[in-house]
């Protein structure tokens, strides 16, 4: 099956898109172009140190290791790790993400690295301790209450889905 949609097509059309507000309003095209320039220099600046630790942590822990502690058999155990890995990391949630592939290459289960990376956008320690300070321990328990719940049932619905379509690919 042929790939429409590749990273080529997609700057063409982010371009065309920019013409064609420069066309109506010439200062929200600038302002487009600068938004642009910051959020790729904010990139560049953090995802080269993640990739080149994403190598590091690809050659130095054993596929065994994440098998054990996050793949099929871990259970209650690698959700929970998922839980305090995810809430422990630091960053923008798109450095997630290859670390996300990476634990999958080595072994861990969809569902632990899904929990991962919901764990990852949205329950971080420095978040709760914000919530707490500034809307109260009320607020910040009932979100948590709320929050880890769902991102169990969101990973298990996920989990169970993409399970299914690839056993029927395989078919």
């Amino acid at each position: 099956m042929k790939r429409i949609f590749t990273s080529t097509n997609f700057i063409f059309l982010l371009l065309s898109a920019n013409i064609l507000v420069y066309l109506f309003n010439s200062q929200k095209a600038l302002s487009v172009i600068l938004t642009s320039k910051n959020y790729l220099l904010e990139m560049l600046s953090i995802l080269p140190p993640i990739l080149i630790l994403i190598g590091l942590f690809e050659v130095w822990v054993p596929k065994s290791v994440i098998e054990k502690a996050m793949g099929q058999a871990s259970k209650i155990k690698g959700i929970f790790i998922s839980f305090i890995v995810g809430t422990a990391a630091m960053g923008p949630l798109y450095v997630a993400f290859p670390i996300g592939t990476s634990l999958l290459r080595k072994g861990a289960s969809l569902l632990n690295v899904s929990i991962f990376l919901c764990v990852w956008a949205s329950i971080k320690i420095p978040m709760i301790l914000f919530e707490i300070k500034f809307l109260g321990f009320d607020f910040a328990g009932l979100r948590l209450a709320l929050t880890i719940p769902c991102i169990v049932a969101i990973s298990l619905l996920l989990n169970m889905i993409l399970n299914r379509s690839i056993n029927h690919e395989k078919i």
